[in-house]
C-alpha cells in the first residue's frame, strides 16, 4: 500500500478550534479519565489517620464555629423554624463542593507539568477528573447533612421540611461544577505565567467564602448593609448556595431571575476558561 494511501486513526495537531472540547476524544480517553478519577481519591486518603473521615469532621466543625460566633454571638437570623446547626451545615455542604472544584482545578497545568510533558491525551480530561472525584466528596457531606437533617425532624420534632424544589439538586449540582470548573481553568491558564496568582487562590477563596452567603442569609445582609447588597446578590454561587438551602430546608423566597443569572454567569465562565484552556495548552509547555 502507497503511503499517500495510509489513513491516519488518530491527528495529533496543536492547530484546532478554541471552542473545541472534543467530546469524542475525550470518550476514547474514559478510560484514563476513570483511571485519574481513582488517582484523586486514593491520594486523598493516603498516610492518613483519619481517611475519608475528615470530610465529615471539617463540615461538623466549621458548622459549629460558624453556629456559637455567628448565631449566638451575632445573633444572625436563620429563620424561626431552621435550627442553624443545619442552616451552617447546609451552607458549608455546597460551598465545600465548589471551592474543592475551584482550588484542585486551578492548578492543573502547574501539578501535571510533568505528565503533559511526556505523553498525549485531551488535557481537559484532567480537570474534569478532578471535579467527578470531588462528587464523592460532596456524597460523603451530603449524607452527613442528611442524618442531622433526618435527627432534627424525628428527635427534636423539628418542622423543616424540603420543597418540590429538590427535585433540581443535581441541576444546582452541575452549576457549582461549572462555575469551579471555568473559574478553576482560567485561574490554571493565568499560573504558567503568573505563579504569584497560585497563592492567591486560598486567600481569595476564603473572602469569597464571606461574600458568598455561606453563613448568612441573603436577606439578612440585604437588611443590614443595603449599599452593598449587589456584591452578594449577584455572586452567582450566593445563589446557588441560596437556592441549595431553599430547596432542602423551604425558607426564604426563592427568586428565578436570579437563579437564571446564575445558570448563564455558569455557562458563560465555563466557555471562557475552555477558550483560555484550550489556548494554553498549546504553549504551556514553553512557560511553566
Amino acid at each position: 500500500m502507497n503511503s499517500s494511501d495510509q489513513k491516519w486513526l488518530y491527528t495529533i495537531s496543536s492547530k484546532r478550534n478554541l471552542f473545541n472540547l472534543n467530546f469524542k476524544e475525550i470518550w476514547r480517553y474514559r478510560d484514563l479519565l476513570t483511571l485519574f478519577v481513582k488517582r484523586d481519591v486514593i491520594t486523598v486518603y493516603k498516610q492518613t489517620i483519619l481517611g475519608p473521615l475528615w470530610y465529615i469532621i471539617q463540615p461538623l466543625i466549621t458548622s459549629i464555629i460558624f453556629t456559637l460566633i455567628f448565631n449566638n454571638l451575632a445573633s444572625i437570623p436563620t429563620g424561626n423554624r431552621v435550627p442553624p446547626f443545619l442552616f451552617n451545615l447546609a451552607g458549608i455542604t455546597a460551598w465545600n463542593y465548589f471551592k474543592a472544584c475551584l482550588t484542585g482545578t486551578s492548578d492543573t497545568f502547574i501539578k501535571n507539568q510533568n505528565i503533559f510533558g511526556k505523553v498525549y491525551f485531551p488535557r481537559a480530561i484532567m480537570p474534569m477528573s478532578i471535579v467527578i472525584s470531588n462528587l464523592l466528596k460532596f456524597g460523603i457531606q451530603l449524607f452527613v447533612f442528611i442524618v442531622f437533617y433526618l435527627y432534627f425532624i424525628f428527635v427534636n420534632s423539628s418542622t423543616i421540611r424540603p420543597n418540590s424544589g429538590l427535585v433540581f439538586l443535581p441541576f444546582l449540582i452541575l452549576i457549582m461544577a461549572l462555575l469551579g470548573l471555568g473559574f478553576g481553568m482560567v485561574i490554571s491558564s493565568l499560573t504558567t505565567k503568573y505563579r504569584d496568582l497560585s497563592f492567591l487562590v486560598q486567600f481569595g477563596v476564603q473572602l469569597l467564602m464571606y461574600g458568598s452567603a455561606v453563613m448568612y442569609p441573603l436577606s439578612y445582609f440585604e437588611e443590614k448593609l443595603p449599599q452593598y447588597s449587589w456584591l452578594v446578590e449577584y455572586n452567582p454561587i450566593a445563589i446557588v448556595i441560596e437556592t441549595f438551602r431553599y430547596v432542602v430546608l423551604d425558607i426564604d423566597s426563592f427568586y428565578v431571575y436570579k437563579l437564571i443569572y446564575a445558570i448563564v454567569f455558569s455557562i458563560l465562565i465555563f466557555i471562557i476558561g475552555l477558550v483560555v484552556f484550550n489556548r494554553t495548552e498549546k504553549s504551556f509547555i514553553d512557560t511553566v
